[in-house]
């Protein structure tokens, strides 16, 4: 099982950037889809997650409403759409997936629960 994350750059405080998780080995539709970010020196942290078997999606407090979790249609690929970021978005962003079913929404939000990551694409927001 491999998932790979792209995407990540640098952008301009309020413009946007498409984070892209690919999946081999694996089909998204069985998995929860989790988005963690990390700062320098800082756990991991939840961002958002579709949850396994539904187009649902939760997301952090500081992201909801500028972040937006999809899946390709056609693809086994799942997106994180990053809209007027800031700065303080500024951190490695990570895709995971869990195939833990029948999840308490709480559990989603720790990176204990997802058994695949990937490598990890970093997003800079300038000022």
């Amino acid at each position: 099982v491999q998932l790979q994350a792209y995407g990540g750059g640098l952008v301009q405080a309020g413009g946007s950037l498409r984070l892209s998780c690919s999946a081999s080995g694996l089909n998204f539709s069985n998995h929860g889809k989790g988005w963690f970010r990390q700062f320098p020196g800082k756990e991991r942290e939840f961002v958002g997650v579709m949850r396994k078997g539904s187009t649902s999606t939760y997301y952090a407090e500081s992201v909801k409403g500028r972040f937006t979790i999809s899946r390709g249609n056609a693809n086994n690929r799942v997106y994180l759409q990053m809209n007027r970021l800031t700065p303080e978005d500024t951190a490695v962003y990570y895709c995971a997936a869990t195939g833990m079913g029948n999840l308490i929404l709480s559990s989603y939000y720790r990176p204990s629960t997802y058994a695949y990551w990937g490598q990890g694409t970093l997003v800079t927001v300038s000022s």
